[in-house]
């Protein structure tokens, strides 16, 4: 597939007025994908689990115009006017504009929620920008006469996400989803995400996700700062390197259930990403001390018990505590007495594996 398979013909449908609505969940990499590329081409392969519950829910409506000469859209969030949002999303729009040529069109607007919260670390990008994607593609859907395989769509679907935001590629479809061209996962690729084609063990079905929320605030340093941290950084070939090699090391484990393996692959590969924040120029810690506090008390309470918890961190203070679903009672209780203390307000969310975006009728 190649960036000219999605740019469409021209359009032989006339649609006045519309209204569509999609939710998108969020996603945690389990290798993680830091360091991209022109055009939000990433710099390494990462796979991830989709979540279920940590969701965005979007309506995008839609009225001809008769000037299309700009575009011309509205954003709410929460039923709130959020003009703040407005410069990410033309952004976006510029981006994929070749590719969606009708959005000069319409006057949209665009009305958002988020069932967790904004910009605290959960990705709300991802799950943002992929909802916003599919609203896209289920209008360009009204304006196309022939019929658009799920397949595609889904594909230029998370295309269109991944120029809004990188991993916003990985949340429309689940359990497990690959991006980033690697010789791993047969048909992956740098433009979009792809559904992990091969075997997973029964232990990572239904997989728990319990997520932590030290801080609530807006994150410290955004994604694209973050990336932009990797160009000339000491260790980024290395740290490329190293991906490709925990995927490889990734895919028996998967097959094979070994669950000690998987939490140490996972482990690592989080303290890494945090350890390239910590060695960029300028340096960041975006770890909080009860985060710190929390790895802790995980990594006491496994060696104490043999339970099989891990955890995962995004590029801020919350962490994500994965664990199987046959052991959640037993470590669901250890998260509500020793870890819980140290969210702010004690506030955490219970999510588990998922399987991708909806169209809400």
């Amino acid at each position: 597939m190649t960036v000219a398979q999605f740019i469409p013909q021209t359009y032989t449908e006339t649609v006045a007025q519309g209204k569509v609505t999609w939710e998108s969940p969020s996603n945690i990499a389990l290798v993680k994908y830091w360091g991209k590329k022109k055009n939000q081409i990433p710099e390494n392969p990462s796979i991830s689990f989709t979540l279920n519950n940590c969701k965005t829910i979007t309506t995008l409506t839609f009225e001809k115009k008769d000037d299309a000469s700009d575009f011309d859209f509205e954003v709410y969030l929460d039923g709130e006017k959020k003009d703040d949002f407005k410069p990410k999303i033309e952004t976006f729009f510029k981006r994929v504009e070749s590719y969606v040529p009708f959005l000069k069109d319409y006057k949209f607007v665009v009305e958002t929620q988020n069932t967790f919260p904004h910009s605290s670390g959960i990705a709300s990008s991802a799950s943002g920008m992929s909802a916003m994607a599919l609203c896209l593609m289920s209008v360009e859907k009204q304006l196309v006469s022939e019929e658009l395989s799920e397949e595609y769509f889904n594909q230029k679907a998370s295309f269109l996400a991944r120029l809004g935001s990188g991993s916003a590629c990985r949340s429309l479809e689940g359990d497990l989803i690959v991006w980033g061209e690697n010789e791993v996962v047969e048909g992956s690729s740098d433009l979009f995400g792809v559904k992990y084609p091969y075997a997973v063990h029964e232990n990572f079905k239904e997989y728990q996700d319990t997520i932590l929320l030290v801080d609530k605030g807006e994150k410290q340093v955004s994604s694209t700062v973050g990336h932009n941290l990797m160009f000339n950084h000491p260790y980024a070939q290395n740290r490329f390197a190293q991906a490709h090699d925990n995927l490889e090391k990734l895919k028996p484990i998967l097959e094979s259930g070994d669950l000690d393996a998987f939490i140490s692959l996972i482990e690592s590969e989080a303290l890494t990403l945090h350890a390239m924040m910590m060695t960029s120029m300028p340096y960041f810690i975006l770890m909080k001390p009860n985060t710190l506090e929390i790895i802790n008390k995980i990594w006491a309470f496994r060696n104490e018990t043999g339970a099989h918890i891990g955890f995962t961190l995004d590029a801020g203070a919350n962490v994500h505590v994965l664990y199987p679903k046959q052991e959640s009672e037993e470590i669901l209780e250890f998260i509500k007495n020793e870890l819980v203390a140290y969210c702010q307000n004690e506030q955490y969310i219970c999510d588990q594996i998922g399987f991708g975006a909806k169209q809400v009728q």
